[in-house]
This record gives structure tokens, C-alpha cells and sequence, in this order.
């Protein structure tokens, strides 16, 4: 369980880092309000890894449950208290560092299933902070895997709040499925995103869904293809990532036909 967690931290930072964008301007795009931009762009696609900044300091804790269920159904150090179950664990964290995370603060209850190719979990913050973010809500993962086919997937479901220092709030809740696959050598693969969110920033709401799943190659660093809406005021805004090509651009297109190229 401990390594297959590690695999899902990783690939979601990485996931999450892929999607760096930047506007220009063209003629006859709505007003501001409308507008979606590049630093609003980064905000929807980049609270996967705010929020997995709270995942990182779980890798430690799921290796100790191992130790646990050969001993002490509890732990305790200097950094946190941990009481473990067979379905989970609740771990309450004393401003330490885990994991190579900032401090760590607050209490995070864990419950968990394990199958031959498919594993889940549901990890619940309550006040939870790493350095100064203050982390509330739920996520939840699920891993399927076939070795034979040398692919997996992973469906994340978020319903949390992130408060920043400067007491500014983002919070995202819905779903997103992730998939690798690999060749034998597994030198190469590609990867896959699909799925519906909604995020709120800055007194913003946006609605998320990939109509198109959007897919890469690992030796591309961008999203090759697919298509998603992204929904700001009322307004259908198609985010075009292109056909297959290994390129650093994608299109913005408005309701009215009016596009605009971004820079990833």
C-alpha cells in the first residue's frame, strides 16, 4: 500500500505541473468578468497539488500502519500520535516535519480498503495545517491496476478548503481520474485526465468537465489533446489542447467565436 501511495504523489504533482499556461490578447473577447486568464487557468488546474501537499504527509503514516499491524496497534513520537485499526488509522501531528513536508499540524483521520489490483482510500482534515495552509475536508483515491497490461488509474475525489496566511480561501470539490499505461520496458507511456470539478478563488466559481479527455505522452511535458469547458459567470469557455501534437500551446474558445491562443 505504502508504495502504491508513494506512485499516486508523484504522478499527481506531475499531473498537476503540466498545466502552466499564459494569455494573449485578441480582438472581441468578453469583458472581464468573462475572461478566463491565464493566472485563473493555473488556479483550476494547480489545486490538486495544493491539496496533495497534505497527501505527502501520509507516506510515512501508511508505512508505519504495515509495523503497527505486526504490533503495536499504536505510536508515538515526537512528531504525532497515531492510533491504527485494520481499516485505517487517526493520526494527530505536533508542528513536526513528515515526510519532507513544511511543519505539520492538526489531526487527519484515514480509512482504507486493499484488493488484488485495486486499492482505496478516504482521508478526512480537520484542521489540518502543512506550514502556513489550513486544510479542511475530504479526498478520497481509488487505484485499479493491470500488471498484465502494464496500466493503472486513479480516481481522486475532493471535497475540501484550503485557507492561505493571508486568510484567503480555495476550495474545490469533484472528481478526477487519472490513467497511465506503459510498454513492456516501461520507458515510455502515456497518460490520461478526465473528469468534472469546481473550483472557487478569489470570489470566482469555476465549473470544470472534460468533455474530451485530455492525454499525453511521458516524453512530452505538455497535454498533446483533448478538450475541456471550463464555466465563469455564466459563460462556456472550450479549452482546446489540440489533436496530438507535441507543442506548447492551447485555444481558448468563446461563445461568440472569438479565440485566443495560450502558451503551457
Amino acid at each position: 500500500m505504502n508504495g502504491l501511495t508513494k506512485k499516486i504523489y508523484t504522478i499527481a504533482l506531475l499531473s498537476a505541473s503540466l498545466f502552466l499556461a499564459q494569455s494573449c490578447s485578441e480582438d472581441n473577447k468578453p469583458n472581464a468578468d468573462q475572461e478566463l486568464t491565464g493566472t485563473e487557468l493555473r488556479t483550476i488546474m494547480e489545486t490538486d497539488d495544493i491539496s496533495s501537499v497534505a497527501d505527502n504527509a501520509l507516506a510515512e503514516l501508511f508505512a508505519d500502519d504495515a509495523a503497527a499491524k505486526s504490533g503495536s496497534s499504536a505510536k508515538t513520537n515526537d512528531c504525532y500520535v497515531a492510533e491504527y485499526t485494520e481499516t485505517g488509522f487517526v493520526a494527530t501531528f505536533n508542528n513536526c516535519v513528515l515526510n519532507g513536508t513544511d511543519n505539520v499540524n492538526g489531526t487527519v483521520t484515514v480509512t482504507y480498503e486493499v484488493g488484488e489490483q485495486s486499492a482505496s482510500f478516504t482521508a478526512t482534515y480537520t484542521d489540518f495545517y502543512v506550514g502556513t495552509l489550513k486544510i479542511n475536508g475530504t479526498r478520497s483515491f481509488e487505484m485499479n491496476g493491470n500488471m498484465e497490461a502494464n496500466s493503472f488509474s486513479f480516481t481522486v475525489t475532493s471535497n475540501m478548503s484550503v485557507e492561505f496566511e493571508d486568510e484567503s480561501v480555495i476550495s474545490e470539490s469533484g472528481t478526477k481520474t487519472f490513467g497511465f499505461a506503459f510498454d513492456e520496458e516501461l520507458q515510455s507511456g502515456s497518460f490520461s485526465l478526465a473528469g468534472e470539478w469546481t473550483v472557487t478563488a478569489d470570489g470566482q466559481t469555476y465549473a470544470v468537465a472534460i468533455t474530451d479527455t485530455l492525454e499525453g505522452s511521458l516524453t512530452c511535458e505538455n497535454i498533446t489533446s483533448g478538450s475541456m469547458i471550463v464555466t465563469k459567470n455564466g459563460l462556456d469557455i472550450v479549452v482546446d489542447f489540440g489533436d496530438g501534437e507535441c507543442d506548447d500551446t492551447a485555444t481558448l474558445i468563446y461563445p461568440n467565436g472569438a479565440s485566443e491562443e495560450i502558451t503551457l
